[in-house]
């Protein structure tokens, strides 16, 4: 793994090694054989000269460290690896060497190479996220009724159940497996414009030359090169920051769901995963970490993206260079948070005891509003919310349970006494029954869901 020390723990070797710099340079000598190719179809250069060119394009055959310093001076590392596939192909057959890069530009094979790998990355991205989705569905099936705290404000606010909040945390990521399938069907393009875009230096050919490398890379065909219009690219990066946000969001509902204190869920143990160097009870939340280290980073990587959009006139000076560096990032972050949840989720350990014990624990005070519906149908609305706010107060005060409190004063108030059911007022403090619509909904979109295997679904 190439990444640095500190991010090595942060994404995936199987990341890591799409962006490696061998295999993206692999990608551009694959644009540049397509290029000889369509050339060679169109007529522009013989075929045996296209052949010899592709069998140069193989990395193992160049030196990869010196192309990474010549790129410092020369400006891109385009320049380099041009000049050295020229030079390998020479070694092979002088004559063929003439038609390398033929018509193209630096721009051109960095691009392409980089949307090649953006899509094994959106690949792999895709299988991680596909994962945790299923995950995600079983475990809100198997707690669709489970009563759990709500909480607003970081404060316990009523009664809803696991699976309900399990679906807050699923509909985002399907929207947004959606949204990456649909924009990577247009991000994902061959750049091929030449010197400035207008495929000059391949007369009227230009056009069919670019209809047969599309077609050999599998990448889409623009309307025509995107040098320095950056939009269908940025939208796929900024939505990768969105996925790496919404993974943040379920990390940090995970990691306060697992403190101590609260105990609701933990994730995995064993195997030294989440020890302390010093405490020996401890027993981090290290995949909700690594989830929120990627959400806390993606907004300035995206920030920095959109701040390359300004690029001059037909060939950028500095942001396109700052944009090709922060690409990776993004994509080694989300996929580094996407299989650090997944290794969370797959031995998620759940404590329904807990999250019952949670509830009691706070007296009834989570049923304030239920009671307070009760009470309404005797006494109205605003009169019955003064009534359990007070009893509220009390409650909290002498740390006796708002039924109890509740029962009593039905009982010692002739407004309340013969026009408020105890049965109804009993079940209004009844976990399960306040879970119920929680519950029903949470059937209900689970029902729903389409079968993830489906890629737009």
């Amino acid at each position: 793994m190439s990444t640095l020390l500190f991010d090595q723990f942060l994404s995936t070797d199987a990341m890591a090694a799409v962006f490696d710099g061998p295999h993206l340079l692999q990608c551009m000598l694959d644009f540049e054989a397509a290029l000889a190719e369509a050339e060679a179809a169109e007529g522009l250069i013989p075929p045996a000269a296209a052949r010899v060119i592709r069998d140069a394009c193989q990395i193992d055959a160049f030196d990869v460290a010196e192309i990474a310093r010549a790129s410092r001076s020369a400006g891109s590392v385009a320049i380099p690896l041009v000049k050295a596939l020229t030079q390998r192909t020479a070694s092979l057959d002088a004559e063929a060497a003439r038609h390398v890069h033929k018509g193209s530009t630096s721009q051109d094979v960095i691009d392409s190479g980089n949307a090649l790998v953006t899509r094994e990355a959106l690949a792999l991205i895709d299988a991680s996220l596909t994962r945790l989705i299923d995950r995600l569905q079983v475990l809100a099936r198997e707690h669709a009724a489970t009563p759990v705290l709500a909480r607003t404000l970081l404060q316990p606010a009523t009664v809803t159940t696991l699976g309900f909040k399990m679906l807050g945390w699923i509909a985002p990521l399907r929207r947004s497996r959606d949204a990456l399938t649909e924009l990577a069907d247009s991000a994902l393009a061959l750049q091929l414009g030449g010197a400035v875009g207008t495929l000059s230096a391949l007369g009227d050919k230009g056009p069919a030359v670019a209809r047969r490398m599309a077609q050999s890379l599998g990448l889409a065909l623009p309307d025509g090169c995107w040098h320095t219009q950056r939009d269908s690219w940025m939208r796929l990066g900024a939505e990768v920051g969105i996925l790496t946000g919404t993974l943040g969001k379920i990390a940090t509902d995970l990691a306060l769901m697992a403190q101590g204190e609260v105990g609701e869920l933990a994730e995995p143990s064993g195997g030294g995963r989440g020890g302390s160097s010093a405490m020996p009870h401890k027993r981090n939340p290290v995949s909700s970490m690594i989830a929120l280290a990627a959400a806390h980073r993606a907004p300035a990587r995206v920030g920095a993206l959109l701040g390359c959009m300004a690029q001059a006139h037909e060939r950028g000076l500095g942001d396109w260079q700052a944009e090709m560096a922060e690409w990776p990032g993004l994509f080694l972050g989300a996929h580094g948070a996407l299989e650090a949840l997944n290794e969370a989720f797959a031995g998620l350990q759940v404590d329904t005891d807990r999250m019952r014990a949670n509830i009691d624990a706070l007296l009834g005070l989570v049923f304030a509003e239920a009671a307070s519906a009760v009470l309404a149908q005797a006494i109205g609305r605003a009169d019955a919310h003064h009534e359990m706010e007070a009893l509220s107060r009390e409650a909290v005060a002498s740390r006796t349970h708002l039924l109890a409190l509740t029962l009593a004063r039905v009982q010692a108030s002739d407004a309340l006494r013969d026009h408020v059911d105890e049965a109804s007022l009993r079940r209004a403090f009844s976990p399960d029954h306040a879970a119920r619509h929680a519950a029903e909904l949470a059937r209900q979109h689970l029902a729903n869901l389409p079968s993830s295997s489906d890629p737009r679904a």
